[in-house]
């Protein structure tokens, strides 16, 4: 007999470990007596409490308009500063647990865990009607992303992807540049990203799986594999290293390619590409990312919009030139920094330059930002006080689910072709890769055993 929703969440409360089914759970919607969010203060439901979030939960908190009521981490040894900035905050090591017991207190969520760790926090707060805030990348896997775009329509809760320089004047100034016609006719985009991970150094480069270590008095090690595959620890892996490794990270392209390639997916409209090409992978294995990455993604027109080609660089010989054409001094090229985009259009004597994050863009020459009255005015609003004023029912945030799914999926895709180190053919229509059948079945990584009921909420 066909189980039902309602069956299944039972049978995974007994893996969860749960005495009853909220029925939220059951339902996908809010239990009736679920108070709805204050009109003042969002109560914080935190998943992830140490390392990156020690800079995000303030974040989010500092206007005053948001105070965590529950933290969960598997090793609160990692998370002494929060827990000493906000005393008195409950505890759990399980996010199922939290939401079990706090769940009714809590307005929005926030996940700052391992990218492995995103997508099942994520989806079951967003089916309980809670509001989420999730670090970058969104999600480890390309259907994941899916999922998870799916749930935003379904559930109608607040997003906001952890891209931070994705909120105030520096998207505004791309934004304008773009209905100004001051960007147009790209053809190409070079981004780049130097070496800065561990795995990017030729001296910590490995194919095995690093020798196993004990685990670390007060890390839960299984609850911090959660649906992905469990390997042996090795403090390569925890508190930071983990995103060098293919079952739990996304590699420099994940990490950064979320502050890299925003502004440019989101505002000309890039979608997903149709194929990406392997210029250069050094030292591939299936264990760590490559030392080095080069890669082409095509893009292919869009209404009004011709195809774009993106060259993605990261490790050696990642910067690209700027056409001595363009330079402000004929004598002395550029010198470009450790990320950024460079936009190159057809039939324009200029180029447009920016670096990550919340960081401006730039004319080549710079002469041209006067001529073509390229100067915009300052938008004044933090990336994390966005998403607590739109809980609240004040403005929208600048990257929901719906933009900062796909923006990862490319990034996941990119991922994809480093693992295989192998060209990709895809169907944006149909989501799926084309010419490589063991690359296609990668764009969804199955969760463990215990773990399969999250990828069925949305």
């Amino acid at each position: 007999m066909k189980q039902t929703r309602r069956d299944l969440l039972k049978n995974a409360s007994k893996t969860f470990g749960f005495t009853f089914i909220p029925s939220y759970l059951a339902t996908g919607v809010r239990a009736a007596d679920d108070p709805q969010p204050p009109s003042k203060r969002i109560n914080l439901g935190c998943v992830g409490v140490g390392g990156r979030a020690g800079g995000v939960i303030p974040s989010l908190c500092n206007g005053g308009n948001a105070t965590p009521v529950a933290f969960c981490d598997v090793d609160f040894n990692r998370a002494k500063g929060n827990v000493k900035k906000y005393p008195g905050v409950s505890q759990y090591n399980d996010f199922r647990v939290m939401m079990e017991k706090s769940g009714k207190d809590i307005d929005a969520v926030s996940v700052v865990t391992p990218d492995h760790a995103h997508f099942c926090p994520t989806i079951l707060a967003m089916s309980m009607g809670k509001h989420v805030y999730v670090e970058k990348p969104l999600t480890h896997s390309f259907q994941e992303a899916e999922l998870l775009m799916k749930a935003e329509r379904k559930y109608g809760v607040v997003t906001q992807m952890g891209n931070q320089g994705h909120t105030g004047t520096a998207p505004y100034q791309f934004q304008e540049w773009v209905k100004r016609g001051i960007i147009k006719n790209v053809t190409h985009i070079d981004a780049w990203k130097g070496a800065g991970l561990f795995f990017m150094n030729a001296g910590q480069r490995f194919s095995k799986w690093p020798e196993a270590q004990p685990v670390p008095e007060g890390l839960d090690w299984d609850l911090w594999c959660g649906p992905a595959e469990v390997n042996p620890y090795n403090n390569l892996l925890h508190p930071f290293s983990w995103r060098g490794f293919h079952p739990y990270g996304c590699g420099m392209l994940g990490d950064w390619g979320a502050h890299i390639i925003d502004f440019a997916h989101d505002y000309l409209k890039l979608g997903l590409p149709t194929k990406i090409k392997v210029g250069r992978i050094d030292d591939h294995n299936q264990v760590i990312f490559p030392l080095n990455t080069h890669l082409d993604f095509d893009f292919p027109a869009r209404g009004n919009r011709g195809a774009i080609t993106m060259t993605w660089k990261d490790g050696a010989a990642c910067r690209p030139d700027v056409p001595k054409a363009f330079w402000d001094d004929a004598e002395k090229a550029p010198k470009l920094g450790g990320a950024g985009t460079l936009i190159h259009m057809e039939g324009a004597d200029y180029a447009v330059q920016r670096n990550s994050h919340g960081s401006s863009s730039r004319l080549y020459p710079y002469a041209k930002t006067k001529e073509l009255d390229a100067k915009v005015e300052s938008v004044r609003e933090n990336h994390g006080q966005s998403f607590v004023k739109a809980c609240m029912g004040e403005g929208k945030t600048w990257s929901p689910f719906r933009i900062s799914g796909e923006l990862t999926q490319v990034l996941a895709l990119g991922c994809v072709a480093q693992y295989y180190n192998v060209d990709l053919d895809i169907d944006p229509a149909t989501k799926t890769i084309t010419n490589h059948k063991a690359a296609n079945a990668r764009l969804s990584i199955p969760p463990r055993k215990g773990w399969e009921e999250f990828y069925k909420m949305a």
